[in-house]
Order: structure tokens, then sequence, then C-alpha cells
């Protein structure tokens, strides 16, 4: 706040808004006071990662420039926060790797074992990708 920076300011409330529902969600179902785990709060920070790329190929699409330069804004604060994205090759090199242990050639089993690795480390809409084409699905 003393810093001034509004944009960053404004995309920090707004995750901590989410920290709070996903909590209060939470402790609706269990009946009980419990707090976020890790696990939680990647999840938190991947989804709203995900609607600012979805909203960002959307105005886009929409030429609407200035709506989205703000949304790769607040895009680039929150993956501050997000663990570091393997590569492409790295990505896939983990997958060959999983796949050549993985008993089972299946997409479904496969997909499941591999984003267990790879949960927040890589994107899922490539990993299903490399998957499908090593598959040959």
């Amino acid at each position: 706040m003393k810093s001034g920076e509004q944009a960053r300011l404004t995309v920090l409330r707004g995750l901590l808004s989410t920290f709070n529902n996903k909590a209060i969600e939470k402790r609706a179902k269990s009946g009980k006071e419990e707090t976020l785990t890790d696990d939680e709060i990647l999840s938190c920070l991947m989804t709203e990662a995900k609607k600012r790329k979805d909203s960002i190929a959307l105005y886009t699409q929409g030429n609407r420039a200035d709506l989205a330069a703000s949304e790769k804004q607040e895009l680039e604060i929150i993956q501050a926060y997000l663990p570091k994205q393997l590569s492409k090759e790295e990505t896939e090199a983990t997958v060959t790797a999983i796949l050549a242990k993985s008993t089972s050639k299946e997409f479904g089993p496969v997909m499941k074992e591999i984003m267990k690795e790879l949960k927040g480390k890589a994107d899922a809409a490539l990993v299903t990708e490399l998957v499908k084409k090593q598959l040959g699905a």
C-alpha cells in the first residue's frame, strides 16, 4: 500500500478474498475451523491465473487491447507467486520418462500419474497434448 502499486494491491486483495472464500467453503463442508493447505492455495492461484489467460484471449479476440493489457499485468503479478513453469522440452522429457515407467498405456491413468508429478509445474494443456502425441491417441 505504501509503495503506491495500485494494480498489485488490487490483485493481492482479490487473491485474499479468493482464499477466504475457499476457507469458508471448506469450513462449511467439514463443520470445523480449518486452514487451507499449500496445495489448495496453489490450486486457487492456478485457477486465478487461468481466468486471466482466458480473459486475455477473449479481450484480444474482441479488439480490446486496453483490457487485455490490464489482465496481462494482473497475470504477471499472480505468476510471481506460482512455482516456475517447466519449459516445453523439460515437460516433454518428464512425460516421456513417466510413460516409460508406467505400466498402463491408457490416457486416463497415465494423465493422473503425470499430473500428480507435474501439478503446478507445467501447463495441463501442454501435458495433455504431449501425452496424446506419445500415446498416439
